[in-house]
C-alpha cells in the first residue's frame, strides 16, 4: 500500500515537473519569437527612411499652388479682367472731346481698349473706366492694327524719326512706329496707324501708363458693365 502510494506520489511529482519543463519551453520559444519580430523594426530604424506619401502630396500641392500663380499672372485678360465702371458721357462725343475722372479708383491694372469702328479709346483702372476720348488712327494707306499690344517705350516729347512730326506723350506699341500720342483730333483726318488723342487726355495717360501695360485694339468691339476684356 505504502509502495503504491509513493509511486502514485512519484508519478505525480514528474508529471508536475514535465509540464513545469513544458511551460518553460514554451515560455522559451515564445521569447525568442519576440526577440525575432524585433530585429527587423530596429534594422528598418537604421536604414534610409522612406518618403512620406503625405508629405509627398502636401509638397505636390504647394507646388501646384504656386504654378497656378504663376499661371494665373499669364492668363489672357479674358479671364481675369471685367469691367466695373463705364464712365457717365452726357455731352455730345465728338472729335477733340474727352473725359477724365479716376477719384475714388483704387490702383490696379491700367489696360487701355481702342475700338477703330467706334473712334473712341478708354482706359480702365481696376476694371474702372477712368478716361474715354474720341481718336484719329491710320488711314488707307498705313491701317492702325488690331491686337494686344504691351507698351514697350514712353517719350514725353518725342518726334517720329521717320515723317519728322511731333508725338508729345508718345506710348510705343509697336517695333514699326504705331503709338499713342497727343494730336489734333478732328472729323476726317488720319494718323499712319498711330492712335491720336486730345493732348491733355495724353498728358493724363502718359502719367499712369507703366511699361508692359496692355492695349487692346478692335474693330467693332464694345463693352459693358460686367463684360471680360477680350
Amino acid at each position: 500500500m505504502v509502495e503504491k502510494i509513493a509511486y502514485r506520489v512519484s508519478a505525480s511529482v514528474l508529471l508536475i515537473a514535465a509540464l513545469a519543463i513544458g511551460a518553460l519551453l514554451v515560455m522559451g520559444l515564445t521569447r525568442a519569437d519576440a526577440g525575432t519580430a524585433s530585429a527587423p523594426r530596429e534594422t528598418m530604424a537604421n536604414e534610409i527612411v522612406a518618403p512620406d506619401p503625405v508629405a509627398e502630396d502636401e509638397s505636390a500641392l504647394q507646388t501646384l499652388a504656386a504654378d497656378a500663380g504663376d499661371l494665373a499672372d499669364k492668363l489672357p485678360l479674358s479671364d481675369k479682367f471685367v469691367v466695373k465702371r463705364i464712365l457717365q458721357i452726357d455731352e455730345p462725343f465728338v472729335h477733340g472731346y474727352y473725359k477724365w475722372d479716376d477719384e475714388g479708383v483704387p490702383e490696379g491694372e491700367l489696360v487701355v481698349t481702342v475700338d477703330l469702328q467706334a473712334e473712341s479709346i478708354s482706359v480702365f483702372r481696376a476694371g474702372y473706366e477712368i478716361g474715354a476720348a474720341v481718336i484719329t488712327f491710320g488711314d488707307s494707306e498705313k491701317p492702325t492694327p488690331t491686337g494686344v499690344f504691351p507698351i514697350s517705350q514712353k517719350s514725353k516729347d518725342h518726334v517720329s524719326n521717320i515723317y519728322g512730326s511731333p508725338m508729345p506723350y508718345m506710348l510705343r506699341l509697336t517695333n514699326d512706329g504705331v503709338a499713342i500720342h497727343a494730336s489734333d483730333v478732328k472729323w476726317g483726318w488720319g494718323t499712319r496707324g498711330c492712335i491720336g488723342v486730345p493732348e491733355e487726355f495724353a498728358r493724363r495717360l502718359f502719367e499712369q501708363a507703366q511699361l508692359g501695360d496692355r492695349v487692346i485694339v478692335t474693330n467693332g468691339k464694345m463693352l459693358n458693365m460686367g463684360d471680360a476684356i477680350l
